[in-house]
């Protein structure tokens, strides 16, 4: 059933995310031109709580498409967690006369949508920001893409020093506790071995894959975060004392979050922002929008959480493949 809205509030929290601005830019524009006024909420769930609400307009959002971070700014709260600090975000909600509200970021963003939605009844609606790729409900989050390309663009640097000098290079890439990234860069820059967290490895096959690349041999060793090693540096002091193999470690880190959007994400994060005002004004609430196969689609934001986003098997394959 279709709605009526006068005020829209946007806001990103969690982690942020390359393309969270053209994603703004979007909503803003989109409310704008469906004659409802857009309020940007600062600071994410904190700032809903303090009231940090500012209405804005096309101006604002000039020469954003192409910058990252977010222009709205981003924080964890601790206080949303407690009953008290939602009560004091709802009633914010309230003073300023919100009709509905897009929350951009990760699973902690769209659990606190959810909860929002359970205990107020706030017309509120999620989108996937995060470089992680882990939202169930679509194929691309916002930030992957370009996520996955500064981190293939570290590692082909590294390959050409460990081709140099014939050295094993572990390197970590981010992900939390999916291996989108890790599998992706993995395969696209040549990696001899792939480590995700969903997929449990021995050390010694390890060592035998490093064994037959020879001694001197470049070997590029990717693993993704939150798996059960705790990390590159983890991983290389393992394969010291157990087979007594030298490694080279890099973690690459928050690099793959800042950066300019590459140029899937913007038109992911634009396509989302359109679709996520449009969602709340055909009546939709407490879904993820996202986009499978270039359609939209709207999925109970429990969901998003509770079930697994799988990496596709014939990834598997072709990693070992290559």
């Amino acid at each position: 059933m279709k709605k009526t809205f006068k005020k829209i509030a946007l806001f990103t929290s969690g982690g942020d995310a390359p393309g969270m601005n053209a994603h703004i830019r979007a909503i803003v524009r989109t409310c704008i031109a469906r004659g409802i006024e857009p309020i940007g909420i600062f600071n994410g769930y904190q700032g809903m709580i303090e009231g940090r609400f500012v209405s804005l307009n096309r101006k604002a959002t000039v020469n954003l498409i192409d910058e990252g971070g977010t222009y709205l700014k981003t924080s964890r709260s601790e206080e949303f967690k407690t009953p008290e600090g939602r009560e004091k975000a709802y009633q914010n909600l309230v003073k300023f006369e919100i009709d509905g509200v897009i929350a951009c970021g990760g699973d902690g963003t769209l659990r606190g949508a959810n909860l929002l939605y359970k205990e107020y009844g706030v017309n509120i609606v999620g989108t996937p920001g995060t470089i992680d790729n882990d939202l169930y409900g679509t194929y691309y989050t916002i930030g992957f893409d370009t996520a996955s390309n500064t981190a293939a663009e570290a590692i082909d640097r590294i390959r050409d020093t460990a081709d140099s000098h014939g050295r094993i290079f572990i390197i970590e890439v981010m992900g939390r506790h999916a291996g989108h990234i890790a599998m992706d860069v993995g395969i696209s820059c040549g990696a001899e071995l792939i480590l995700v967290p969903e997929k449990a490895s021995d050390i010694a096959d390890l060592y035998a894959t490093i064994n037959r690349m020879g001694e001197h041999t470049r070997t590029i060793i990717i693993v993704g975060e939150g798996g059960q090693y705790e990390g590159a540096v983890d991983l290389a002091t393992r394969l010291k004392i157990n087979f007594n193999v030298d490694a080279k470690t890099t973690v690459l880190g928050h690099i793959q979050r800042g950066g300019s959007p590459t140029v899937r994400d913007r038109v992911l994060a634009s396509h989302l922002g359109m679709a996520a005002v449009d969602s709340l004004l055909a009546g939709h609430s407490n879904v993820m929008v996202g986009r499978v196969y270039h359609n939209i689609t709207h999925t109970p934001l429990p969901e998003t959480w509770e079930k697994k986003k799988k990496i596709q098997n014939y990834l598997y394959q072709l990693a070992e493949l290559l």
